[in-house]
């Protein structure tokens, strides 16, 4: 638990170094990667997460997403992230195979065997060779109809060891390809190059961070991170907040803050295992209800999260709706109607306003 210094210092450096208070210079494949990874189970939300960072409307970011720039993938922590797309390998050169291994026992439990895992590899590959592209339940009916069954969990798990072995990627919405066609370009890293690679620009921009931040976000083993971090180390700057050594890129300075409106997921709160700069313990349950792995939207202030948004489309608008946690100034609530009408920008319609 950071000091309240401490915290106000970390939340405005933060801010700088994920590009959340400053006007938008990158277009959206710039900002995945300058990120290195967006978290993207949300669809939707991990679209604004890009769009509120580069300026670009959906269509804009969804664009990029199709067109192959930035994929979408589970490279950490067996979670959905949005990358650049030359990164998705060599990530997956790090990661891939300790997630297969984690999934190991409830892929027994649902009784699939190695040899199915082969089967739906080639029918996979066969399905999407040359270029082509299957979403979801179209795979599910091709190893069903190829005699895989992929009722309950099965299909997603199927699913996952194709993508943690790197053969398909999520290249739209719902859509796979073919990983090694649909990223022309990758990148190739030997194990070292790769993890120092993921400490570099994780802690560029993240930080500041620490080594266990590195180690919760990558799910990778606190050891491995601790020699990559020590092989870059003076390649980034240090800065020491209540006594722990927290690492950033040299030059960075903190940003003045404002008011935003966070998709649920955002790095800028899950990018970290501890979280007290940016979110005050007692409204943790509010952002995550029942402590269910579910995280709301928020509105940010000045670099503290300061309470939660909602959105609901309609036929042609979008009803963005404010729950402060406390009364806000008349001031930051201006400002918070200000980004909930850049949010109806960003989407192309109208926005009608509601608590």
């Amino acid at each position: 638990m950071l000091s309240p210094r401490g915290r106000r210092t970390v939340a405005g450096l933060r801010l700088a170094a994920q590009h959340i208070a400053r006007t938008p210079t990158a277009g959206p494949a710039e900002v995945v990667r300058g990120l290195l990874a967006v978290q993207a189970q949300d669809y939707p939300g991990a679209l604004w997460a890009v769009g509120l960072r580069s300026g670009a409307t959906e269509a804009q970011v969804e664009a990029a997403h199709t067109s192959g720039a930035i994929v979408r993938s589970w490279p950490f922590r067996g979670t959905l992230h949005l990358v650049a797309a030359e990164d998705l390998g060599w990530m997956l050169s790090l990661t891939g195979e300790r997630i297969a291994r984690s999934a190991a026992g409830r892929v027994r439990q649902l009784g699939i065997t190695e040899a199915e895992l082969e089967r739906v590899a080639a029918i996979a590959r066969a399905r999407l060779a040359g270029g082509g592209r299957a979403d979801r339940s179209e795979l599910l009916a091709a190893f069903r109809a190829g005699g895989v069954p992929t009722e309950g969990d099965r299909g997603i798990h199927l699913l996952g060891n194709l993508a943690h072995t790197g053969l398909v990627v999520l290249s739209g919405r719902t859509e796979y390809a073919l990983l090694e066609e649909h990223v022309a370009e990758p990148r190739r890293l030997d194990p070292d190059a790769a993890a120092d690679e993921l400490a570099l620009r994780y802690y560029a921009g993240h930080g500041p961070a620490t080594v266990r931040d590195l180690a919760w976000w990558s799910g990778l083993p606190l050891t491995l991170v601790r020699a990559a971090t020590e092989r870059v180390r003076g390649r980034l700057a240090e800065l020491e907040v209540d006594g722990v050594v927290h690492l950033m890129r040299p030059g960075l300075e903190p940003a003045a803050g404002g008011v935003r409106l966070l998709p649920g997921f955002d790095e800028y709160l899950l990018g970290y295992a501890d979280r007290s700069a940016v979110l005050a313990p007692e409204y943790a349950g509010a952002v995550v209800p029942g402590g269910n792995g579910l995280f709301l939207p928020t509105i940010v202030s000045r670099g503290e999260i300061v309470g939660l948004w909602r959105r609901d489309l309609g036929r042609r608008t979008v009803r963005v709706e404010l729950a402060p946690f406390a009364p806000l100034p008349a001031t930051v609530r201006a400002s918070a109607e200000a980004e909930a009408r850049r949010y109806g920008r960003f989407l192309g319609r109208p926005v009608e306003l509601g608590d």
